[in-house]
């Protein structure tokens, strides 16, 4: 049974807004997230020793770290990026409300 301590987030970036809306779906679908925060972001890093400064989305999902490893394997089949961002934070703290509902929407499928 998934606990809150099992619950994370997982920031990855996308090169357009319907990437992350079609990966945000496909997340929720196979319930590998309970909620997906879609918002504009600019990047600045350093690709192939060039200097980039781009337009992405970043989406926030709100997840179970026990399906990390499922949901990278999801992500990396649709995204475009040859070495996508995919970064997971541990939820240390929360409403136990938000956290409670989070759980239900990730094991829904599994009762």
């Amino acid at each position: 049974m998934m606990k809150f301590k099992d619950l994370g987030i997982v920031l990855v970036t996308t090169s357009s807004e319907e990437e992350a809306h079609k990966i945000a779906s496909t997340l929720i679908e196979s319930r590998l997230a309970a909620c997906v925060s879609l918002n504009p972001v600019t990047a600045v890093y350093k690709w192939q020793e060039k200097l980039n400064c781009d337009d992405e989305w970043q989406l926030t999902i709100k997840t179970d770290l026990n399906k990390f490893d499922v949901l990278v394997k999801t992500i990396k089949e649709i995204h475009s990026y040859e070495i996508p961002e995919i970064i997971a934070l541990p939820i240390v703290k929360g409403s136990s409300d938000y956290l409670a509902w989070m759980v239900q929407e990730l094991t829904k499928d599994d009762e």
